[in-house]
């Protein structure tokens, strides 16, 4: 049967998290007729997050109940190009979000700006190091925006989600207690940090004394009742520890569903619409120009194609770089010839990290939130970190704090102590209170064989060939991530603990089961020429320039940094390149 086809509209945008809820805010005042495709359900602090029922750990952190089903979707994975890639069958190392709000509603909060060092990346390490430092197999390429550009963007979606922080440059001049390292801002932070806990506390003493420069970590959790500039208010934090998987009981957590999307459904002309899955985007006979897309209502499952001018993938970067491959929108990348480019650049980010146990300590760990803590930026931005040392491109952070002390998921305990029985039940109880961790996180380079394509083998439920990931670790993030953790142990024996555990070794390679983070970037990169690029700066396809891309599939490469900043930034910049210029005058921007 045919799907029904729709009265046109003007503009559809496909997901409704972050960066969806921003181009409907923004884009919803022109009048246009838009319609906005949610393929999950309806999400609300009233309806969803409310205590007690959101304070369920077994619901929501152990059977995620807020992420994608992988019984209904999912994708393969494999570490190698000779390898059969399976389904995932349950999350692990990712989670993506499912339903109005994205991944936006269950994230931690951490807000981060990425400066030049990262968006001018290749052309940083050829001026340092020269041409040849950087390997024949790392496709490395500037972002086609800078940190100059983004700025005002990166300002606005700060004080749209509200972030609790210190700035260490204002105008260009260093202050004092933030991060010496990060670009100049025109403005500090809407609220100041969070209240430090005593292990961030003991973390900043000990960094600063061995010559390191710690900071409060940005936070997109309010450390005061707060009322954005679009007039939706945020309360203040109360350290529940229930951040991370989580929806925020308190509309603390500055989320796309308290914050830019009910904004945006003030205006009449934005029809959202909940369990819509789009299977692909519509094109004309010549491939050059989108008419559309077509979508399944997954409740009734009637299939409908809905006609629109100006189509937007806004859906998590997984899901965006899948629907580009199923539209047929660019040349796929092949890593075996290395032709084509969508689909490539896909990269993860690297863990290490030791934790320290103390016996005359009581760190209460379950008094927290997702962005709690003290972080160090001196082997990331640091200008006079001199990564020729060990030969890596990148860096990585170094913070202690701890989202959380639930009881199901937090029972630290010294090596060698066994994972079940009494033993274990006893050795929990004594270190509970006693234990922190400093995390490492350290970016990852794209390589030639770290990759997104079609599964020949497996199908999604509509008979479509899933994403297949393609991904490990190289020599490159290894070395990232043991320095960092090196740097880690040296902090740590400054603390003075009982006991210093090391964290587990990367050298193993990537598995898709433990979770680790869930910033995915690439696969839909942005670049300054076609060809080497899938999407322009403002994430315009050069295929068809009547479709956007706005997530950090457009990122060329991951940083050590969370990816939510830029992918904020980016989508208010595209937003109001699409509203002052692409509406006026359709066609390339670029």
């Amino acid at each position: 049967m045919a799907p029904r086809k729709l009265p046109p509209v003007d503009i559809v945008i496909v997901g409704m998290g972050w960066a969806g809820g921003i181009m409907a805010k923004e884009l919803g005042p022109t009048g246009l007729k838009i319609a906005v495709l949610e393929r999950g359900g309806p999400r609300s602090t009233q309806d969803d997050f409310n205590i007690p029922q959101i304070r369920d750990e077994l619901r929501f952190h152990q059977r995620t109940g807020l992420m994608m089903d992988t019984a209904k979707d999912t994708l393969t994975v494999r570490n190698k190009l000779s390898e059969e890639a399976l389904p995932m069958r349950r999350l692990g190392s990712f989670l993506p979000g499912e339903g109005v709000g994205g991944s936006g509603v269950h994230w931690n909060g951490v807000n981060w700006r990425w400066a030049d060092q990262d968006l001018k990346i290749r052309s940083h390490y050829e001026q340092r190091y020269g041409k040849a430092y950087i390997p024949a197999d790392m496709p490395l390429r500037d972002w086609a925006v800078g940190y100059a550009e983004l700025e005002p963007f990166y300002e606005k979606f700060e004080y749209t989600t509200g972030v609790s922080g210190k700035a260490g440059n204002l105008k260009g001049k260093l202050q004092p207690g933030g991060n010496p390292y990060e670009g100049a801002r025109a403005k500090d932070y809407p609220m100041p940090p969070l209240t430090p806990s005593l292990a961030s506390n003991m973390f900043t003493k000990a960094a600063t004394e061995v010559g390191f420069h710690p900071f409060p970590r940005p936070a997109s959790q309010a450390s005061q009742p707060w009322v954005n500039r679009d007039g939706q208010q945020l309360g203040q934090c109360q350290y529940c520890g229930f951040c991370e998987r989580f929806g925020c009981e308190s509309n603390s957590k500055g989320s796309p569903h308290i914050t830019v999307i009910p904004v945006a459904l003030k205006n009449q002309n934005v029809d959202l619409r909940t369990y819509s899955w789009v299977q692909k985007v519509l094109l004309d006979s010549t491939g050059k120009k989108a008419t559309g897309v077509l979508y399944v209502n997954v409740k009734t499952g009637e299939e409908l194609e809905q006609p629109a001018d100006l189509v937007i993938l806004s859906g998590y970067q997984l899901n965006n770089v899948h629907l580009l491959l199923l539209s047929g929108i660019g040349k796929p990348y092949d890593p075996k010839t290395r032709e084509g480019i969508v689909g490539a650049n896909y990269c993860y980010q690297v863990q290490g990290g030791v934790t320290l146990f103390f016996e005359d300590r009581a760190f209460n760990p379950f008094i927290s939130t997702g962005s709690l803590g003290a972080i160090m930026d001196d082997f990331h931005y640091n200008q006079d970190f001199d990564r020729s040392k060990i030969g890596t491109i990148g860096g990585a952070t170094l913070a202690m704090g701890g989202p959380h002390g639930r009881p199901i998921n937090y029972h630290p305990t010294p090596p060698g102590t066994p994972q079940w029985g009494s033993e274990f039940k006893r050795a929990t109880a004594k270190w509970y209170q006693g234990a922190v961790n400093i995390a490492a996180t350290g970016s990852v380079m794209p390589h030639a064989d770290n990759c997104l394509t079609l599964d020949p083998t497996y199908k999604n439920r509509f008979g479509q060939p899933l994403l297949r990931m393609t991904f490990d670790f190289h020599d490159n993030d290894y070395k990232v991530i043991g320095q960092a953790t090196d740097a880690a142990g040296v902090i740590a024996k400054a603390m003075n603990p009982k006991i210093i555990a090391p964290g587990a070794s990367r050298r193993s390679g990537w598995s898709v089961v433990p979770y680790q983070t869930t910033h995915n970037t690439g696969g839909a990169i942005m670049g300054a020429q076609p060809g080497a690029s899938v999407v322009n700066k403002f994430g315009q396809s050069w295929d068809v320039p009547n479709v956007f891309v706005t997530s950090a599939a457009v990122f060329p490469h991951n940083s050590a940094y969370n990816p939510t900043g830029p992918v904020g930034a980016l989508a208010f910049f595209a937003a109001d390149a699409i509203k002052n210029r692409y509406l006026k005058k359709p066609g390339m921007l670029v």
